[in-house]
């Protein structure tokens, strides 16, 4: 007996093939309005007599499809949206793709005329924030701040941000942050602009660094507040305009909603921070410019004010801090 017969044979071990991993597509954006909620139940628009509503804080390069987002941003009665661009990251993206967002939105909504869908309006007007997010400090550096500078230069910047602290997730030494933080704040009030304030689980650091430096005397907005009225007033007492977002409209946000109410007329934004934090009843989805309605109908109801009053007081102070004119 050979060897070859005297050796039982090994049963063959089937070929292992890579799972397949199916690419879903993307769901197809969208137009608004009409609103529907997650289940597909319409949801009424509020009325703001025509009032037009801005969006005070969006990342638009965020989103799958800007031009759409800001078509819908135009039918809603969105007709303001400030955009916000980190110079540590793809800044120039937003810089060099915004007209061509703007005219994709225009087409959309030239469309809607044509097939009677609506009464055409234009897209929103759109200017830029730019500046390194706490996050992103350790990455601020002197290159960063010159590509910054090329960009505040450009007259469609209208504020630097959003800038600040953020001790919550730490992503940055909490001393970088702190001197890019102050950095930026020197920079806001060489170029004469507002600044743009995210603060999160900092607040105590970052009104002492606003003390310290100065609030630029271009304003001040304290972005996406989310807390209750006691710390809240310590800002409102500097000099800083507040910004409410998503989590006012939320169900067990009751102590953003009374920090609503306290903020002196003219000092109050709407904004989305998408595509975070959708408002109700639209919570859990990709959040856009056009839900900016529902935000500020929230804040509107929190503070005992009608909705055109209020949008009133909103818009103007929006367009007053971020759409100044620059030569």
């Amino acid at each position: 007996m050979s060897a070859d017969e005297g050796t039982p044979s090994s049963p063959s071990k089937p070929v292992e093939t890579p799972p397949v991993h199916v690419l879903k597509p993307k769901p197809a954006p969208v137009a608004v309005p009409p609103f529907a909620d997650a289940k597909g139940r319409h949801v009424a628009a509020p009325d703001f007599g025509g009032v037009a509503i801005a969006d005070t804080h969006a990342h638009l390069d965020m989103l799958d499809e800007p031009g759409f987002a800001l078509a819908n941003s135009a039918r809603a009665g969105v007709a303001f949206v400030a955009t916000v661009a980190d110079p540590s990251e793809d800044a120039a993206r937003t810089y060099t793709d915004l007209e061509r967002w703007l005219t994709e939105a225009d087409a959309l909504l030239a469309k809607d005329a044509l097939a009677d869908v609506a009464e055409q309006v234009p897209a929103p007007r759109v200017r830029i924030i730019v500046g390194v997010h706490p996050h992103n400090a350790k990455e601020f550096s002197a290159e960063v701040e010159e590509a910054m500078r090329l960009m505040i230069a450009d007259p469609r910047t209208s504020a630097i941000g959003e800038i600040g602290l953020d001790y919550f997730y730490d992503h940055s030494p909490r001393d970088v942050q702190r001197a890019a933080f102050e950095a930026q704040l020197r920079l806001a009030h060489e170029f004469e602009l507002p600044v743009v304030i995210h603060l999160r689980e900092a607040h105590d650091d970052g009104l002492r660094i606003l003390r310290a430096v100065g609030v630029p005397s271009a304003g001040c907005i304290l972005h996406c507040y989310n807390l209750g009225p006691a710390l809240l007033e310590r800002f409102v007492e500097i000099g800083c305009t507040v910004s409410f977002a998503g989590p006012v409209s939320f169900k067990k946000s009751t102590d953003v909603r009374e920090a609503a109410a306290l903020v002196p007329a003219g000092r109050v934004l709407t904004e989305t921070d998408c595509p975070f934090m959708a408002p109700e009843p639209f919570r859990g989805r990709t959040n856009e410019p056009a839900f900016t309605v529902f935000t500020a109908a929230a804040i509107a109801e929190a503070r005992g004010e009608s909705l055109p009053e209020f949008a009133a007081a909103a818009w103007e102070a929006a367009l007053a801090l971020l759409d100044r004119e620059r030569s």
